[in-house]
């Protein structure tokens, strides 16, 4: 996933990114709102670490003003506010779920990926269909065209790149993509590595599946 942390105590910043990063997630992060903003504008996030107490405001505005503009990035509250008010005013904001300080870094990460995965569905049911290169998917009717011609292939290589197709050049983890393909991790990398091979083949050279060693994959038109 790639995921945007907006926490202004530096030491919890760099420690959600330094485990995140580590378990083959990308990450920003930014200390205020008025950092954040921009990059939000700039890129498109899978999931957004919140604090409530920033230096210019309550973290809530931000989550009430993406919601207010129609953005269903999946929100969680991280925050030493967790009295049952705070809770209540971090949800009626739009945060998708909330998690009071301290915390433990694996419960943060299990819980992003709970809300990528209730996410996900929403996300690839809605719109048009996503061109790229000699690449078409049509979410509604998840079919697959290959410069015009319907690509038949399995279920999983085709939950691959629906996941894929969207989001060109980003890095998507071992991890991130089994979830997305069987709902869970797998014992063993060869299944993806076969499903991965399956896309290889089918989509020729127009598109590229890239291993990028130790940290993921990526979707690249050449």
């Amino acid at each position: 996933m790639h995921i945007l942390i907006v926490e202004d105590d530096r030491l919890i910043a760099e420690n959600l990114y330094d485990f995140l990063e580590s378990r083959g997630h990308q990450c920003d992060f930014a200390t205020s709102l008025a950092a954040a903003r921009p990059l939000l504008a700039e890129s498109a996030f899978d999931a957004l670490i919140l604090d409530r107490n920033l230096p210019d405001g309550d973290g809530a505005t931000l989550a009430r003003s993406l919601r207010s503009a129609g953005k269903m990035l999946p929100i969680l509250m991280l925050t030493a506010r967790d009295a049952l008010d705070d809770k209540l005013a971090g949800f009626d904001a739009g945060a998708d779920d909330y998690l009071a300080k301290p915390f433990a870094l694996k419960e943060v990460e299990a819980r992003l990926l709970a809300l990528h995965r209730r996410s996900a569905p929403a996300l690839h049911s809605v719109g048009g269909p996503i061109t790229l290169g000699p690449l078409t998917y049509d979410p509604s009717a998840q079919t697959l065209h290959l410069n015009g011609e319907l690509l038949a292939l399995p279920p999983k290589a085709l939950r691959l790149l629906a996941v894929m197709l969207p989001h060109p050049n980003r890095l998507f983890s071992r991890r991130e993509l089994e979830i997305a393909i069987w709902g869970h991790e797998q014992s063993s990398s060869d299944n993806l590595r076969s499903v991965l091979h399956t896309v290889r083949k089918a989509v020729g050279s127009g598109l590229e599946v890239t291993n990028i060693h130790g940290l993921g994959y990526k979707l690249t038109h050449v």
